[in-house]
């Protein structure tokens, strides 16, 4: 059990045993964030806003899949990926 998830979690980037599980938010993650929380403040429900927030994502998603440190990682980004381009495909 503890193989399987060394290689689920370890960080490739690194030559130590460290797991990465979530890190620091880059650009995308901030903008997805700060999208979402003006969603709160701004009245109704504004395409532009909707499709910033998933621009955000599937940006965020995609760097995850390409440079994902562990499996973990990249298989969560094509996760959200799939997610978001269902959410979008239902809203159209």
């Amino acid at each position: 059990m503890r193989a399987a998830l060394s290689w689920l979690l370890r960080d490739r980037t690194s030559t130590g045993d460290r797991w990465v599980v979530a890190q620091w938010p880059n650009t995308s993650a901030w903008t997805f964030v700060l999208l979402t929380a003006l969603g709160w403040v701004v009245p109704g429900d504004p395409v532009w806003l909707y499709a910033g927030t998933r621009a955000a994502l599937a940006w965020w998603a995609v760097d995850e899949v390409v440079r994902g440190v562990n499996p973990f990682r990249r298989l969560l980004g094509a996760v959200v990926l799939v997610v978001a381009a269902v959410g979008v495909a239902q809203r159209l």
